[in-house]
């Protein structure tokens, strides 16, 4: 009875570990991204600032624009309607997966953007800090 007990925990911990890792998405910024050797398909999120003049509205609600964090840029298609504080110039960040084209694109699943004048989050803004983008005096929240 005991090494059931044990037996069914053990499969139990081994399956909530096995989905945890599959569930797992790294942060990037575009000159990040384009140093690291990834698979492609692999599900990351990718941050940074729109670039002024890049999105573009296609066919049906697919959407495109690029993120930068001025050192390297990344394209990003969309499908689906964006949200409503998302404009050019401003912090975004999208959760999807890189293709294997050339150059790569990403496919966003989903994208966030900031919900007031002041926020930037906290791991895009350090991020971009470090490659000494200045935010132009918006406050992160922590």
């Amino acid at each position: 009875l005991i090494g059931g007990g044990v037996a069914f925990l053990t499969a139990a911990v081994l399956l909530v570990m096995f989905a945890f890792s599959q569930a797992v998405a790294y942060f990037y910024v575009p000159s990040d991204l384009s140093k690291a050797h990834l698979a492609p398909e692999t599900r990351l999120r990718l941050g940074g600032l729109v670039k002024p003049g890049s999105w573009k509205r296609g066919n049906g609600m697919v959407e495109s624009f690029e993120v930068t964090d001025t050192l390297s840029t990344v394209a990003v298609t969309y499908t689906g309607i964006l949200p409503d504080l998302f404009r050019e110039g401003q912090g975004v960040v999208a959760e999807g997966r890189l293709t294997a084209a050339t150059p790569p694109v990403f496919e966003a699943d989903t994208v966030l953007a900031k919900h007031d004048e002041t926020y930037m989050p906290k791991d895009v803004a350090d991020r971009l800090k470090e490659k000494g983008v200045s935010l132009g005096g918006q406050e992160v929240v922590k």
